[in-house]
């Protein structure tokens, strides 16, 4: 017997985010080509952080070659499609992570180690909501980094 289908409030109807990217490039005049393709499976297939050179990497490995020129362009569509966000460590290297159709990714990040951790915080959820509600809005996400380093002995 099937399980009862879940009442209409806790249903949200996310877009394929091919879909997504397909609006965005034609909004821009651009297509949707293999290469862009290949790049979006190779982030929709990361888990947590990346950067650029690793995701150049990752589409290469699989043959057929993808200049780096395309990769850059590729991330640039793809954070103003809101797809996925740009993580800002240092001034030096930027990661990036996949947000589309995710909970919230906030992250604490150690300024000393260059590790990234996700952290879950339901009270930050509730007041993100909270002040929406409170304004007659819809949230549809947030963003929240902490930058620490660790204490000295």
């Amino acid at each position: 017997m099937p399980p009862p289908p879940l009442p209409q409030d806790d249903l949200e109807i996310i877009e394929p985010l091919c879909a997504v990217f397909r609006r965005k490039l034609k909004a821009e005049g651009l297509k949707y080509t293999p290469e862009r393709a290949r790049i979006l499976d190779a982030i929709v297939g990361r888990d947590g952080l990346f950067e650029a050179d690793e995701l150049l990497s990752a589409v290469n490995a699989g043959g057929e070659r993808v200049s780096k020129a395309t990769v850059y362009r590729t991330i640039r569509l793809l954070q103003d499609a809101g797809i996925i966000q740009r993580v800002l460590f240092d001034e030096d290297q930027a990661h990036y992570q996949l947000v589309y159709g995710r909970s919230p990714h906030d992250l604490l990040i150690r300024l000393d180690t260059r590790h990234a951790e996700t952290i879950d915080l339901p009270e930050l959820i509730a007041l993100r909501d909270r002040i929406c509600r409170e304004r007659g809005l819809e949230p549809r996400g947030h963003r929240l980094h902490i930058f620490a380093v660790g204490r000295p002995s």
